[in-house]
């Protein structure tokens, strides 16, 4: 997704039948992100989604919310083979296309979005990457289009499990300028660039899911 090498231990997949690639932890959380989704997603209109991964995610969100047309997207062509794979007979799914969205401007190519969503990004970029992104998010929805954002997070800085403090350590190890961000720092971003938080939902795995829609003040 970043323009620098993701770490090694960030994005586990291996390899399906018919070019799928299969990640254990897209497995663990679908069934719970897709019930997050039919509680807060728009009904209709149309969903980003970045980084999409394997393609695990967007054929199980496709078929929770058919009336939504999907567009995945992912820097990685092998795995946009594996998102096109997975999606190839759901007539909601555009094919996967090539996108960092930690780059500036890709807003305009994306306009009008009733839903984006990310899963599982941000502790792999930097803040820079991230307020980047989350600026570019908000260009891209329509207003009172909604934005769900998944993954661990800091929560008032404080990381809340030996499990997240392993991980987060190996991240900052690998590249100093990634990691974990802090639950304050994105509500503060948000807020910055007219996105109202709705809820902030406790999820399996001590995940979190910001729920945001776009205001026009």
């Amino acid at each position: 997704m970043s323009k620098r090498t993701l770490p090694s231990n960030a994005s586990v997949a291996t390899e399906g039948h018919d070019g799928r690639l299969i990640a254990p932890a897209a497995t663990r959380n679908a069934e719970a992100l897709c019930d997050l989704l039919q509680h807060w997603a728009p009904k209709t209109g149309q969903a980003l989604e970045i980084a999409s991964g394997t393609g695990q995610h967007v054929s199980a969100f496709a078929r929770a919310l058919p009336d939504l047309h999907w567009q995945p997207t992912e820097v990685d062509p092998e795995r946009r083979a594996s998102i096109n794979a997975y999606t190839a007979d759901l007539p909601n799914v555009s094919a996967s296309v090539a996108l960092d969205a930690t780059a500036q401007g890709w807003h305009e190519g994306f306009a009008g979005q009733n839903l984006i969503i990310l899963i599982n990004l941000m502790h792999l970029i930097s803040w820079p990457e991230a307020q980047t992104l989350i600026s570019e998010v908000a260009r891209a929805l329509t207003l009172q289009g909604r934005f769900i954002l998944y993954g661990p997070f800091k929560r008032s800085g404080q990381l809340t499990s030996d499990g997240d403090q392993r991980f987060h350590d190996a991240l900052v190890q690998q590249d100093p300028e990634i990691g974990y961000k802090d639950d304050r720092d994105i509500s503060s971003w948000m807020a910055a660039q007219n996105l109202t938080i709705l809820e902030i939902v406790e999820l399996p795995a001590n995940n979190l899911a910001f729920v945001v829609e776009k205001s026009d003040t």
